[in-house]
């Protein structure tokens, strides 16, 4: 295989002119860092809450979590996304879920 690789592509200026293409490259890392990041915070506060509720003497809080941990485990994770994508902005008020549908990335 030869194949000649043009590394320099990385210092080009990319086309939407605010840097170059590995200035494109590790803002996109950096985002996606933080994305991972916070929903793994998220997901470990949710997870430690409901866990806790599981596990108290109340009723409520017990049924509660319960009621939770199967809604989540049964709901296949594409549906979970195009339910929270489609479904959830509409069942907001309207001013909320129109700026929520039409909420743009920081980049673009």
């Amino acid at each position: 295989m030869n194949y000649p690789w043009n590394w320099s592509i990385f210092w080009d200026l990319s086309p939407d002119g605010r840097g170059s293409y590995l200035d494109t490259l590790v803002m996109g890392l950096g985002w996606t860092l933080a994305v991972a990041l916070t929903a793994w915070v998220l997901a470990l506060i949710f997870g430690l809450v409901i866990g806790v509720m599981n596990t108290l003497p109340s009723r409520w809080a017990n049924r509660f979590a319960s009621a939770w941990v199967d809604l989540f485990r049964n709901i296949p994770l594409l549906v979970q996304i195009f339910l929270w994508y489609f479904v959830f902005p509409e069942i907001l008020p309207e001013d909320l879920g129109t700026a929520l549908k039409r909420l743009q990335p920081p980049w673009g």
